[in-house]
């Protein structure tokens, strides 16, 4: 039979459940403006009744209960929700560190301005055109190298400036990769605080929303995905390795970048493995976006201005090494060109095993003079050397001279071409889209036909067997002529060390206005070196895919300016997505004030109930006790 003090059990269980479920509501309330909080909800169930099937039951009408317990505290999360969360906080990661770097690289750029390196090369321009017309005077020779120097400082300007933000990012980097290895960290000792709890049979609530909001913040910094269907080994991979697995967690390691190339170690950072030493892709979160814009958004603009700064310099050095100065001087660089390789023939030691095994050649220029409209008569493929590996340029007999040109430019080769001033063909290697291959060198060129041998004067044979290829010492033995029709690759980054010559800075008289006519000197009064250097401005001398100057600072404008809104718009629709999506987790998990206060009433009654049962019980028993009997 049920024991006389049952209704004192019963009454006694309904209390604590109940202030129980008044805890919980307190315990929601209080942290209802935490971060990362789910609400928690008491599940109450019936105490096992005090009969259960059997022969030795006692005949009662049916079984009799036992109150109320509470079962668990659950809270409520929406885990499918959880990892669609987790799979777009890369992309707004990515875009919301990404902007505010955009909006600092549009700052550096002042085009146009009064200011501007445009509005430098302007004057600069105007000063040549000016002493094209008074070659005999000092004074507008002054005023070219003033000009020039002033152009030649908005030029270091700017690179100082995007070197300056390029090193920001990588020490963004930095940070950012510490802070990945302490959320692992962290997330794998959470996973095994929860393992312990639950092997008591408790729900960890708590811990769980933290370790949810870790993975919230480590999805916001790398792509992740989230393996949850093992409650013990609760899993975070990124590009399908781990990062997370039960009580481990892996580390990223930060390893100074190299180049095989040797032209330079710039020393930025590349993320690896801790473990195997692998190198990592992230493809979202902020952490990809600084290793992008640091290795191509910046290293891209910095290759822009390197290469104009190149083309600029070679194209003014090219007339004025030709021109002669009023003291009759000739062959000098108007601007400082530095070599990065001291060997007459470009050889390198790439390896660093002390024997030559590189050719880093710059620019090749043929030793035959063509016409631009002049059909070429012949069929062949060139073959020039990409950031890919190679591209093939095929050309056909009623091609011209500049067809061939225009479809050298346009192939993607990491090779341009030109007709200089003396009609001759000049090929010029172009700032690598690879790490590992140096800027501003030839690494391939073969043709299939005479186009490159004979026509132009560039090649000594034609096929594979006469191809130029830069893996080689003295590989300008495969180019016909003398050692004055190629030039060596110069030290990285042009835009950063280029000066007006020390000479002419010291010498004004000898910077060049005319040029001399059949080896002889240039007439006092002769200014034609002066007006070629100004005609560079309107000429089309800018080799790729720009035309001329003019096409470069208008390219960067709109380039910078399309990154600008890209990022923007991007950013935008990244926050509304996330916005959507943690409103719809928030409808699930968050605390509802309205709710709560509303629970806690109904909490708070029950408890009052229970404990008036418990008092009507104790009033039956004082009775029955105390009041009975003798």
């Amino acid at each position: 039979m049920a024991s006389t003090f049952l209704g004192i059990e019963l009454g006694k269980r309904a209390v604590s459940a109940h202030e129980q479920a008044l805890n919980t509501t307190g315990h929601n309330l209080s942290n209802a403006s935490t971060e990362g909080y789910s609400r928690q909800r008491v599940e109450f169930s019936a105490f096992h009744p005090i009969y259960v099937p059997g022969l030795n039951r006692a005949e009662t009408p049916g079984q009799l209960g036992q109150g109320t317990v509470v079962e668990r505290i659950e809270r409520l999360r929406d885990h499918v929700l959880d990892k669609r969360i987790a799979a777009q906080a890369g992309g707004a990661g990515y875009w919301g560190t990404r902007d505010p770097y955009v909006r600092m690289l549009e700052q550096i750029y002042l085009e146009p301005g009064d200011n501007s390196i445009r509005s430098k090369m302007d004057a600069f321009w105007d000063a040549w055109q000016e002493l094209s017309v008074y070659p005999t005077d000092t004074a507008p020779r002054i005023s070219v190298i003033e000009r020039g120097k002033t152009l030649i400082d908005g030029i270091h300007d700017r690179y100082q400036s995007l070197k300056g933000l390029k090193d920001m990012v990588e020490e963004d980097v930095q940070l950012t990769v510490t802070r990945v290895n302490e959320l692992s960290r962290q997330i794998a000792g959470l996973n095994q605080d929860i393992q312990k709890v639950r092997a008591q049979g408790d729900n960890p609530n708590d811990l769980l929303d933290r370790r949810d909001l870790l993975v919230d913040k480590l999805s916001s910094i790398i792509d992740v995905t989230i393996d949850s269907r093992d409650p013990d080994e609760f899993m975070v991979h990124t590009g399908g390795l781990v990062v997370v697995q039960g009580h481990i967690g892996r580390q990223f390691v930060l390893e100074p970048g190299s180049s095989e190339s040797g032209v330079e170690t710039e020393g930025y950072s590349q993320i690896h493995w801790a473990d195997t030493g692998e190198r990592v892709q992230f493809r979202s979160g902020s952490l990809a976006a600084l290793v992008d814009l640091r290795d191509r958004t910046i290293q891209s603009e910095i290759q822009s201005l390197d290469s104009m700064t190149m083309n600029f310099v070679d194209m003014v050095n090219e007339v004025h090494r030709s021109g002669y100065g009023i003291n009759g001087l000739t062959g000098q660089d108007f601007f400082t060109e530095h070599h990065f390789v001291t060997n007459v023939n470009g050889n390198y030691d790439r390896d660093g095993d002390g024997a030559f095994d590189a050719s880093y050649i710059f620019r090749i220029t043929g030793t035959n003079g063509l016409e631009n409209q002049a059909q070429v008569g012949l069929r062949g493929v060139i073959t020039l050397a990409s950031a890919s590996g190679e591209t093939q340029v095929p050309y056909y007999p009623t091609d011209t001279v500049g067809d061939i040109i225009s479809r050298i430019n346009n192939s993607g080769a990491e090779v341009v071409a030109r007709l200089n001033r003396e009609g001759r063909l000049s090929l010029k290697g172009t700032p690598s889209g690879a790490q590992d291959n140096p800027d501003f060198v030839i690494r391939h060129i073969e043709d299939s036909g005479r186009f490159l041998e004979g026509y132009a004067g560039i090649l000594n044979r034609s096929g594979p067997e006469g191809a130029y290829d830069w893996g080689q010492s003295d590989a300008v033995a495969a180019l016909r002529g003398s050692t004055a029709n190629f030039s060596t690759a110069p030290v990285a980054h042009p835009s950063g060390w280029i000066e007006v010559n020390p000479a002419l800075i010291k010498e004004p008289a000898s910077v060049a206005a005319g040029l001399g006519e059949n080896g002889k000197p240039a007439n006092p009064g002769n200014g034609d070196a002066a007006l070629a250097i100004a005609a560079i401005r309107n000429t089309e001398v800018m080799v790729g895919q720009l035309g001329t100057f003019d096409d470069y600072f208008a390219d960067a404008v709109g380039r910078i300016g399309l990154l600008g809104e890209q990022s923007n718009r991007a950013l935008e629709t990244q926050n509304l997505v996330m916005k959507q999506l943690k409103d719809m987790r928030d409808s699930v998990s968050g605390v509802n004030m309205d709710e709560e206060l509303a629970n806690m009433i109904k909490y708070q009654h029950g408890y009052a109930a229970a404990a008036r049962f418990i008092t009507t019980m104790n009033s039956l028993l004082d009775t029955l006790i105390n009041r009975m009997g003798v």
